[in-house]
């Protein structure tokens, strides 16, 4: 049985608005882009507190469940309810978006239903779980579930395959709402204001965001810093949450760099601190593409960035910012002597390239659009085996 109409999706996530984090902002970016275009979408969000609630949406239903301690419990208790409502409104697609209970889950969920599934691999779903003896069982068994797989950058498209011959996926990179994540007039003051407060004449104001964990590389930048023999030209600002590692050795090495530091803020604060950057930091070990990179770069602030993953993919060394090799510690020294020397004009001007990058191939609307081309392949309900890219 083929379904050619717009479909009727059944989401499921660990994160999803309002919880923090990159994966939380993805899904609900991608969710409500797609509502927007049409399709409908029912979010199932696994968190783990609060209690059952449900919120009707344009084109669609969340349903928050908190499945507290015992995981399998509250999923056996919700087979029930969902396989009532796919009597009722039937879904055409399942969609794993990210984490080990939507990658345990979905899969035998969408084969109950008799659905396609789809599997957005996410952050460390494959890097880490690929070697985790607990969570890889899981991972093989989505993938080799999976109708369809997307990774948001093309070197875990060509791991995936060499693994799985026969699942060729999507490469379907973040995006970013450009016209909405628009720099005011008041972030500018504020980013001036601040830079003038903290900032000493002729340095280099170096920002690290997000939530840094060992993964994004925040120790090696700051060692990289301390050796790079360019530290009295740098200031670098940290915006985000810190691992104990990482404010460990900022408590030891205080005085080897010139430094600030803002726990978590809202979102939407963020703006004026990127503009207080002359270029943003991503030394990820391992990654995928860090809404960090389009925030900034839609901004039009340059990246010094690890050529890793989804970086590797739309950034360029010289046009966008400066690239240097992953966990390469004398490699990011070299990469922070030259963004120490670059003038304002080099800044601007990789600036430019930067803005002009996520205007032209990484908007929400071409990622929303990459997902939409999957939903409406025509498909067979029983399909388990990946198909080809479309």
């Amino acid at each position: 049985m083929s379904h050619l109409h717009t479909p009727h999706v059944l989401w499921i996530t660990e994160r999803f608005y309002p919880d923090r984090g990159g994966l939380a902002q993805s899904c609900d970016r991608i969710v409500t882009a797609l509502r927007s275009n049409g399709i409908t979408i029912d979010v199932l969000h696994l968190g783990r507190r609060g209690s059952f609630r449900q919120r009707q949406r344009a084109n669609g239903t969340d349903y928050i469940v908190a499945v507290g301690n015992d995981p399998p419990h509250t999923l056996a208790q919700l087979w029930p309810t969902l396989a009532a409502q796919h009597q009722a409104v039937p879904w055409q697609w399942v969609v794993a978006f990210g984490g080990q209970l939507p990658l345990l889950a979905a899969p035998v969920l969408a084969a109950w239903l008799r659905l396609p599934l789809l599997v957005c691999l996410r952050g460390n779903d494959f890097d880490v779980g690929i070697f985790s003896a607990r969570q890889r069982p899981i991972l093989y068994d989505a993938l080799q579930r999976a109708a369809q797989v997307c990774v948001v950058s093309r070197d875990k498209a060509t791991r995936i395959n060499a693994l799985f011959p026969h699942i060729h996926p999507v490469y379907i990179p973040n995006g970013i709402n450009v016209a909405e994540w628009q720099l005011l007039p008041s972030d500018q003051q504020r980013a001036t204001a601040w830079h003038a407060e903290h900032v000493a004449d002729g340095r280099r104001v170096i920002g690290l965001f997000g939530q840094l964990k060992a993964k994004k590389g925040g120790l090696l930048l700051l060692r990289a810093i301390r050796a790079s023999g360019c530290a009295e030209r740098l200031h670098l600002t940290i915006v985000g949450d810190i691992e104990p590692s990482l404010a460990a050795w900022l408590d030891t090495h205080a005085e080897a760099l010139t430094w600030s530091y803002t726990p978590y803020i809202d979102h939407g604060d963020l703006p004026w601190r990127y503009a207080s950057c002359d270029l943003v930091a991503v030394p990820s070990l391992y990654d995928g593409l860090p809404n960090v990179v389009l925030e900034a770069a839609a901004l039009r602030v340059p990246l010094l960035a690890a050529a890793v993953g989804g970086m590797s993919d739309v950034l360029v060394d010289g046009e966008h910012g400066i690239l240097f090799a992953p966990g390469d510690v004398h490699d990011c020294r070299l990469a922070l002597t030259r963004a120490a020397l670059l003038d304002n004009a080099t800044l601007q001007q990789y600036g430019a390239a930067c803005h002009a990058l996520v205007a032209d191939h990484l908007t929400h609307t071409c990622e929303a659009a990459a997902y939409r081309a999957i939903f409406e392949q025509p498909y067979e309900a029983t399909t388990t085996q990946a198909s080809s890219t479309p």
